[in-house]
């Protein structure tokens, strides 16, 4: 069975973080492992707190995983702290992980900072030259080229700058936009649109999360870049389509379990 590790926060409603991928990853027949980075206290309303752990405990965690059930694909998602991404790279690196999704998260859907200013510069230099594949949405496209994106040519450029500065493969994901849901993937060789639906659902909280731990899963078994970046999408979008409410208000979507109930 192939193994995917979630570098990543904890989500405790569930729905975001490594809950969210650790769902995700068994939806999509891979065996899901997590180092936690830090825990949060949020749900689909806002972030309310966010607890980091130490580089040193985060270390340990890597080692404990890395010595004994080596992942065929890691995905990384929030690491708030640049000290924390500097253990990160240094695991990456020793251990020659692969298959390797960045999942930049920086803002929350609440609109809460997730990440330090130190942290985006350290995530740039020391994770993005690691990555198979980093997968911002278009906030953090935004943030990492330094200019505004408002069409699909300026998705498909802010793809190109950042996958020729740090020499990886960028998925510039337009759930953002207010009339699609279209993503573009620049992986170095070619430009590759994923076209899709806008599905009017309210409980998108942890789709990015979702998406990511996706493409990973399926890099892990086997897939090449562009053909995991489809498959993730498309079962994506089945979840977000099967419409299930978890209770009042937007409660969190369980993507996962949205597909099996569907």
């Amino acid at each position: 069975m192939k193994k995917v590790l979630s570098i990543a926060g904890s989500d405790c409603s569930g729905g975001a973080g490594i809950q969210a991928d650790l769902k995700t990853m068994t939806m999509n027949g891979v065996y899901g492992m997590s180092a936690v980075t830090a825990l949060t206290a949020q749900n689909t309303t806002g972030v309310q707190g966010v607890f980091p752990v130490s580089p040193e405990f985060l270390s340990l965690q890597l080692d404990s995983i890395f010595t004994d059930i080596f992942p065929d694909a890691v995905k990384i998602g929030m690491v708030s702290d640049a000290a924390l991404i500097d253990v990160i790279q240094k695991k990456l690196i020793q251990y020659r992980a692969r298959n390797i999704v960045v999942d930049p998260v920086m803002v929350s859907t609440s609109g809460m900072s997730l990440i330090r200013d130190s942290a985006v510069e350290a995530l740039k230099e020391k994770l993005f030259p690691l990555a198979t594949v980093v997968t911002p949405n278009i906030p953090e496209a935004e943030v990492l080229v330094g200019t505004a994106i408002y069409s699909p040519e300026e998705m498909e450029q802010a793809a190109k700058k950042i996958a020729e500065a740090y020499g990886c493969g960028v998925l510039c994901k337009g759930g953002h936009s207010r009339n699609d849901a279209n993503d573009v993937l620049y992986d170095n060789k070619a430009v590759h649109w994923f076209l899709g639906e806008h599905i009017e659902n309210p409980n998108t909280h942890g789709t990015g999360c979702t998406l990511s731990s996706a493409i990973a899963s399926n890099l892990a078994k086997g897939m090449v870049l562009p053909e995991a970046v489809s498959c993730a999408k498309t079962y994506l979008s089945g979840a977000l389509s099967a419409m299930l409410d978890l209770g009042k208000g937007s409660g969190p979507l369980n993507h996962a379990y949205a597909l099996y109930k569907k």
